[in-house]
């Protein structure tokens, strides 16, 4: 079981890493919002984390086709989960992949009075898909467990995986991210994306989650899950707009990257693909 968790979403939440421990493997803990918070657990690849499971998971029947998510999370008395604590803005942050990783959805759902989760979405294509959710749920205590869980569904169809672009740099044809420096398994990693515009320029960044880019990415072969933000604020140069990140990644090998910035008011999605090495390895 992966967990990770940077210190810059501890930071852009306004709260202080503490020592301690969990019998259950949560690791150490930190603060937020004047609760003891968890560090994250899980990655991702799995319904069931730490007496939480992603449950009743049902996505769109039909590619290409607006539809819902829609989902519920349990305890391990098989009550449901409705008291959560904002991370990042939201409550719970949702993401629906497919497990080519030729899509992506970062999304946002609202819940019912009966805990059940729902978000509108459209699936371009037929394929197997993995809904992942991230929250933070208050316990009895008022303190917080940090959890990630994942799921698989189908939406029906035929359709071949697509393999996995290798490059570093990506656009979405408006603005283009490109992966700098070298990346290793660890916990105080760096890791540099130069953002510009089509033409080549720098860009000015907007809020986003209440920071200035969002990045999510997954193994490409585990499909585990890793999220990260930025180190303070952009850099704009003459040439590009630089983001640092602080990475803590724990498996070597590709992973794809989906950086989200908002730029003159929209939201952009960008992947990129860096091969995290092992530690010790050369360049």
């Amino acid at each position: 079981m992966a967990v990770m968790f940077l210190s810059t979403l501890c930071a852009a939440a306004g709260c202080s890493d503490r020592a301690g421990g969990d019998p259950e493997g949560a690791g150490h803990t930190h603060t937020a919002g004047g609760a003891s918070v968890s560090m994250l657990v899980g990655d991702g690849t799995r319904d069931v984390e730490v007496g939480y499971r992603l449950a009743d998971v049902d996505i769109p029947e039909r590619a290409g086709e607006f539809g819902r998510v829609t989902f519920r999370i349990e305890r391990f008395d098989g009550s449901t989960v409705r008291d959560y604590i904002v991370e990042q803005t939201k409550e719970l942050h949702l993401y629906v992949v497919r497990t080519d990783l030729a899509v992506f959805r970062h999304l946002h759902p609202t819940m019912s009075a009966d805990g059940t989760w729902s978000a509108p979405v459209t699936l371009p294509e037929p394929g197997e898909y993995r809904v992942l959710t991230e929250f933070v749920a208050r316990d009895e205590g008022g303190n917080g467990d940090f959890v990630m869980l994942g799921s698989k569904s189908r939406v029906p169809g035929p359709w071949r995986p697509e393999p996995v672009p290798d490059s570093r740099e990506g656009d979405d044809g408006t603005v283009e991210v490109a992966a700098r420096g070298t990346v290793a398994v660890g916990t105080n990693g760096r890791l540099t994306m130069e953002v510009r515009d089509a033409s080549q320029r720098p860009v000015e960044l907007g809020s986003y989650l209440g920071t200035s880019a969002h990045l999510t990415g997954f193994h490409v072969e585990t499909g585990a899950a890793v999220h990260m933000h930025p180190l303070g604020a952009p850099q704009v140069d003459q040439d590009a707009t630089r983001l640092r990140f602080h990475t803590e990644f724990e498996e070597p090998g590709d992973y794809r990257l989906f950086v989200q910035v908002r730029v003159d008011g929209y939201l952009h999605t960008v992947p990129v693909t860096v091969n995290v090495r092992s530690r010790g390895s050369g360049s």
